[in-house]
């Protein structure tokens, strides 16, 4: 809705980056219940692993800029490596090379700080070095880690505006680092509250959450809407999907979510993915 409110353009990326993880037939049901529900994106779905190449000259780039070096860091190895809220600091061990075998590379951090003003959240500070340290940009495995490789889609594809759920607001700043090494223009982000249960524990299949119901999409979408506050009338209940749509195009408040961090859902009555419907 934040991209249509604004005449803005909304893609739908398939990040499939992760073989051994994938479930066969998920990528087609995450896009059949998109259409079943109405959602209209700009241009055809792209595949993340379709832009191989491009991840590889980012990587190219910041391994001859010496933005970023090989480790051969193991779990194990940093079992007593201090911890913090985002997890492992990372210590610097192979900063000054690695002679193991096998390596992930890690891209080099400072204790600059890294602030931006999130269009919900406010004002927000990391310091790296000494909250994160370096972190993996390429896995042990060969495959690309999900920061370098959401920063170079979202440059390749012009994306200027990122709207995601609250649970990846930590990732931004490293993200954003990523961005000014590769000289890329930082997007702006907004990061919504999160769909949890009564208990406070985000909706997902760890915490036993059902995928969102086909059965009712006017149903759902209304139930959606009414849970980002935006207060769609009585009647639009028996609009058709792109009544509802039209209505929250030009209806859209994305001031009514100021300072939310997470919206507690009944699971019996409605279930919004992880990052929210909308």
């Amino acid at each position: 809705m934040q991209a249509r409110a604004n005449n803005g353009r909304w893609l739908v990326r398939v990040e499939d980056i992760d073989p051994p993880r994938e479930e066969p037939g998920a990528t087609a049901a995450i896009l059949g219940a998109l259409e079943r529900y109405g959602f209209e994106w700009d241009g055809p779905a792209i595949y993340q692993a379709g832009s191989a190449a491009a991840h590889e000259a980012a990587l190219g780039r910041l391994l001859e800029d010496n933005q970023a070096y090989p480790c051969g860091c193991s779990r194990r190895d940093l079992a007593q490596a201090p911890h913090g809220p985002l997890g492992t600091i990372y210590p610097g061990t192979c900063r000054s090379g690695c002679t193991a075998d096998e390596t992930a590379i890690r891209v080099r951090t400072t204790d600059s700080e890294i602030a931006f003003t999130d269009g919900l959240q406010g004002l927000q500070e990391q310091r790296l070095e000494i909250e994160t340290g370096d972190f993996i940009i390429w896995r042990r495995d060969g495959l690309v880690a999900y920061h370098l490789a959401v920063v170079v889609d979202d440059f390749e594809q012009g994306v200027t505006e990122i709207v995601r759920g609250i649970d990846l607001l930590d990732s931004t700043p490293r993200q954003l680092w990523l961005q000014d090494l590769l000289g890329y223009t930082r997007s702006a982000y907004l990061h919504i509250p999160v769909a949890t249960h009564p208990d406070g524990q985000k909706l997902s299949k760890l915490t036993g959450a059902p995928a969102v119901s086909e059965d009712d999409p006017r149903g759902t979408l209304i139930q959606a809407l009414e849970a980002l506050r935006q207060r769609p009338p009585s009647e639009l209940r028996d609009s058709t999907i792109a009544d509802i749509w039209t209505w929250a195009s030009s209806h859209w408040q994305v001031e009514a979510l100021v300072g939310m961090t997470q919206i507690a859902v009944d699971c019996n009555a409605i279930a919004i993915g992880k990052n929210g419907l909308l």
